[in-house]
C-alpha cells in the first residue's frame, strides 16, 4: 500500500499548490461583503499575473492561458472597472 501512494505526489508541482491555495483565497474574500473585499481582492489581483508566469513557466504556456481565462472569469468586475478608469470614464463603485 506505501508503494502505491509513494509514487502519487511526483506530479505535484509548487506554482500549482500555490495557485490552489490562490483559487481557495480568492473564494473565500468573494464571500466576504463587499466592504471588506478591497483590500484582500486586490492584494490577490496583483499577485496574480506572477503567479501566472510562475505556472507557465514551470508547465508551459498552454497551462499559462488556463490560468489566464479563469483569472479574467473570477475577476472580470474590478478588470472592468480598471479598464474604464483607464480611459478616463468614472464607473459607479458597488456597495
Amino acid at each position: 500500500m506505501g508503494q502505491c501512494l509513494a509514487g502519487a505526489f511526483d506530479y505535484v508541482s509548487l506554482p500549482l499548490v500555490i495557485g490552489c491555495i490562490w483559487v481557495l483565497a480568492a473564494t473565500i474574500v468573494a464571500m466576504l461583503p463587499m466592504k471588506y473585499q478591497y483590500v484582500p481582492g486586490v492584494a490577490l489581483l496583483v499577485g496574480a499575473p506572477a503567479l501566472i508566469i510562475w505556472i507557465g513557466y514551470a508547465h508551459g504556456w498552454f497551462f499559462a492561458v488556463l490560468g489566464l481565462f479563469a483569472f479574467a472569469s473570477m475577476f472580470r468586475n474590478p478588470l472592468i472597472y480598471f479598464y474604464r478608469r483607464a480611459r478616463g470614464e468614472r464607473p459607479e463603485i458597488p456597495k
